[in-house]
């Protein structure tokens, strides 16, 4: 398997994400401090939203990503991905399901459920073993959650957060999709498809949806 090569996806080459990382292109960071402030720049300054999907694989693109002010956790997992690679550490997207377990009500209202699927994070490897981190949730999104915002160590895995600051059980891992080598779309438009057959019904034909 190829973990840090330049994909249609996975485009870093492009101006785009050349500019995101440029500051990290220096022999005086070691790879875990710049996987680490990496991750912590795609986390806070691309603010989460659940609410917009795209159904063109154009749409899945780094670099158009990059363009963005907000995303998804695929959208999240794929920019960060991208900029990992182009700094020589492999990296890869896992998928899973997962269950919202606090501020449920617009989720619920829009897919008609508080699972969200597929969800989308990140595979890294350094210093020998393959780390998880989800770069998905800003820190003011966890601020109005109550909820600790994710750090990375570099060390350790880093995924969502079981409960929130008052103890209440905030995120619920429910089904590993497992990692890929490169963004598999079709998957991801047949798992949209299955677990939101309604909302597919009423958005046919669109290329992107914001609900």
């Amino acid at each position: 398997m190829d973990y840090l090569s330049p994909t249609y996806f996975f485009d870093y080459e492009t101006e785009e994400i050349q500019e995101l990382i440029k500051a990290f292109k220096t022999d005086r960071l070691t790879p875990k401090e710049k996987a680490k402030r990496l991750y912590t720049i795609v986390r806070d300054e691309w603010r989460y939203d659940p609410y917009t999907l795209s159904f063109s694989k154009e749409g899945y693109v780094a670099s158009t990503i990059a363009k963005k002010a907000k995303g998804h956790c695929i959208d999240k997992s794929i920019l960060l991905i991208a900029g990992l690679r182009a700094l020589g550490i492999p990296a890869r997207i896992h998928l899973a399901k997962v269950k919202n377990h606090i501020a449920v009500e617009r989720l619920v209202e829009k897919f008609g459920t508080n699972e969200l699927t597929p969800h989308g994070m990140v595979n890294l490897y350094l210093d020998g073993k393959w780390l998880k981190v989800s770069p998905a949730f800003n820190q003011s999104l966890c601020k109005m959650c109550n909820v600790a915002p994710l750090e990375f160590d570099g060390e350790n895995d880093s995924i969502f957060q079981e409960y929130n600051n008052a103890g209440n059980e905030f995120m619920e891992y429910i089904e590993d999709y497992g990692h890929f080598e490169d963004v598999p779309i079709d998957f991801i438009f047949n798992n949209v498809k299955e677990h939101y057959p309604e909302l597919i019904e009423k958005y046919r034909g669109f290329d992107e949806i914001r609900l």
